[in-house]
């Protein structure tokens, strides 16, 4: 889905399959993209928007969200509070739960994951282990 701001400001938002984080689940990454590249500043029509389709996925679906924060200019830590700010303000009219964490890259670069979870996924506590095992292998530094 396309949408423009009130300042001019390009963004898709949308999910693609993922068969990499959680190969056994069905996963959804989550996208955000400011296709334009222009400076965006703060509008609670853009928060609106992404929570309705969140929201929307969560209705339609029983599966698992990722959503992982761009990083191509360093402001992916940003990001990573902003979503998280408004997924809190709004899952507590939703039956979701959420895990936000962070992994180094080999270039030392911090990459922010989150997944959601409807609380009534029949598999809720095996995603939530192996979203933690994933992490933490992630983070694990290489044995040489």
């Amino acid at each position: 889905m396309s949408f423009q701001t009130d300042y001019g400001v390009k963004y898709y938002a949308g999910f693609d399959p993922d068969d990499v984080s959680l190969p056994e689940e069905l996963v959804w990454q989550f996208a955000i993209v400011n296709i334009n590249n222009k400076k965006s500043p703060r509008d609670s029509k853009v928060r609106q928007t992404i929570i309705a389709i969140v929201e929307n996925f969560f209705l339609q679906n029983n599966e698992v969200m990722l959503y992982i924060c761009e990083t191509g200019d360093g402001k992916q830590s940003m990001r990573n509070r902003l979503f998280s700010y408004w997924i809190n303000y709004h899952k507590k009219n939703w039956n979701v739960s959420f895990w936000s964490s962070s992994v180094k890259d080999e270039n030392g670069v911090v990459n922010y994951a989150t997944i959601i979870v409807r609380n009534d996924n029949p598999r809720f506590d095996k995603i939530a282990e192996k979203f933690a095992d994933t992490i933490q292998l992630f983070n694990e530094k290489p044995k040489e």
